[in-house]
């Protein structure tokens, strides 16, 4: 597969996961609980599709660049798996903590924006 096909993929998955990290955020903010959320499943289920998206094709992208999977990774993907560890888990924490979901909403374009940075500059 092209690296092009791989990054739309990529970015798919993206808009995916921080569609449903951004729609339970708002309706736990405006006071729905794990409960009485009838899109729960539906998120959840886009959230996690995503998140395995997001990482097939981002191990795809790595491939087309040449980097190896038998050698260390450079900094700036050690990076990239972070946040997309840290996306991964923040599914859970308006229902947990209601009172970070406007947090979470505010988090999920600036964990985005660094991961945007990380790939494009490749800083480290």
């Amino acid at each position: 597969m092209s690296y092009q096909a791989y990054k739309v993929i990529h970015l798919f998955g993206i808009f995916l996961a921080f569609a449903a990290l951004g729609g339970v955020a708002l309706v736990v903010a405006n006071g729905a609980t794990r409960e009485s959320n009838v899109a729960r499943k539906l998120a959840g289920m886009s959230h996690g599709i995503a998140m395995l998206i997001v990482l097939v094709a981002g191990f795809g992208l790595l491939a087309r660049l040449g980097v190896t999977h038998g050698g260390a990774f450079p900094g700036w993907v050690w990076g990239k798996l972070v946040i997309w560890l840290i996306v991964s888990l923040l599914l859970a924490v308006p229902y947990r903590r209601p009172e970070l979901a406007r947090a979470v909403f505010f988090a999920i374009p600036v964990l985005g924006g660094i991961a945007a940075w990380l790939a494009i500059s490749k800083p480290f």
